[in-house]
């Protein structure tokens, strides 16, 4: 990703002037930020995605003032004749692959804050209400039109009893009608509120923002972890080798504890002890890593990994997985895939092997072509996790 480079996507705005003055701060109207747009699944499609287990969705609709929230998968839905219903589609990216290469033109934000790609297809008067997300968001406007009206209050203060999440004084500073290539960015907690002119679609690309309480609790389960592993009770939860700490094996004892008077009273030196076992753990940059490499990566709960088939994989395949002029390596859509300096992540669990140049190459542009002089110098280390993760159906093979 060349961050100076203008995108039209951004307006003409580089990536960094972009995320220098617009992201987290105000919002960015783009007309036409794709032209001739066409949407990577249709609507026909997406109807049959609703009705599938494996896929998440909910159908909004609206009488008169009442507000009607129902959760997929769905056995019908609502005739297109029908006004003011909203199918959501959430996470699509992982079921189809156009609509992943189209959140992935987004990857100029760090994969560790990209989401999911969701799609909502709306009838006239169709939408969820005025509402905020505490998360930024494009919204891509992908077929029809719908008339969007936003603005920053301060004032979030919900409809109480509602299924959804309804601003109870809605403020709209602006207002605009986006049509197919229209694109809205809009940073966490601005107020809007888009109603569809006609039959349309339209697509979310979310971003995650974890509270400071999912941080904490991440953290102090990682090193509750790092702790029963050291005591030889577990590898740790995904059978990985603890990471360097104190070993805290040593019992309490108090031969100074003099006789009591009072034998349910909790000793001083007791709780002393515990204050300064807790003080042994080091809440450093290794456990944070450790703790948002693995967190980051763990795949969408939907998302289902094909294994090659033995019939598939014969052994010319096998030797090419192990690097060849034609061999090119992909991500599969689904794969996460993280690393910080040697430190490397693939769908929840820290790799056995070293983030070696290939391996961040191909996290980076989820791909790698067994020219690139990267490929080359992988390690035959580098080469059996990459030929174990085929296995896994995390990473493809393909041949060039």
């Amino acid at each position: 990703m060349h961050t100076d480079q203008p995108l039209a996507l951004l307006g003409g705005l580089t990536p960094s002037q972009f995320m220098k003055t617009y992201w987290q701060r105000k919002p960015l109207l783009v007309r036409q930020a794709f032209k001739n747009f066409k949407p990577p699944v249709s609507m026909a499609t997406l109807k049959k995605m609703s009705k599938r287990d494996e896929v998440e969705s909910k159908l909004i609709w609206r009488n008169q003032d009442e507000w009607n929230m129902e959760v997929g998968p769905f056995s019908r839905l609502p005739k297109m004749s029908e006004t003011h219903w909203t199918l959501l589609v959430q996470s699509v990216d992982i079921h189809d692959d156009a609509a992943c290469a189209l959140m992935n033109q987004f990857r100029f934000v760090p994969d560790a804050r990209l989401d999911d790609l969701m799609i909502s297809m709306a009838t006239t008067g169709g939408g969820v209400g005025p509402h905020y997300d505490s998360y930024d968001v494009f919204l891509l406007q992908a077929e029809g039109r719908r008339h969007w009206k936003f603005g920053q209050q301060k004032d979030l203060s919900l409809v109480p009893g509602l299924p959804l999440k309804i601003l109870e004084n809605f403020e709209p500073e602006q207002e605009f009608v986006l049509e197919p290539g229209d694109m809205l960015y809009l940073p966490p907690q601005a107020a809007h509120d888009g109603v569809a002119l006609d039959d349309c679609m339209t697509i979310s690309i979310g971003f995650r923002a974890p509270d400071e309480a999912a941080l904490a609790r991440g953290m102090l389960e990682a090193a509750a972890d790092q702790i029963l592993s050291r005591a030889g009770v577990a590898s740790g939860p995904y059978g990985e080798p603890p990471l360097p700490g104190p070993a805290l094996n040593k019992f309490y004892r108090d031969p100074a504890q003099p006789a009591v008077a009072h034998p349910a009273e909790l000793p001083d030196r007791l709780t002393e002890a515990a204050m300064a076992a807790a003080s042994k753990i080091r809440f450093d940059r290794a456990l944070a890593t450790r703790f948002l490499g693995c967190w980051l990566t763990e795949p969408n709960q939907a998302a289902v990994f094909d294994s090659p088939l033995a019939t598939e994989m014969d052994e010319d395949q096998e030797t090419d997985a192990h690097a060849s002029a034609y061999t090119h390596w992909a991500l599969d859509r689904r794969t996460r895939m993280l690393y910080r300096d040697q430190q490397l992540f693939i769908n929840g669990e820290p790799a056995t092997v070293k983030a070696e140049a290939g391996l961040k190459r191909l996290a980076d542009d989820r791909e790698l072509a067994g020219t690139d002089p990267a490929a080359k110098r992988l390690s035959q280390e580098a080469l059996d996790a990459l030929a174990d993760w085929i296995d896994d159906g995390w990473v493809h093979l393909i041949r060039k």
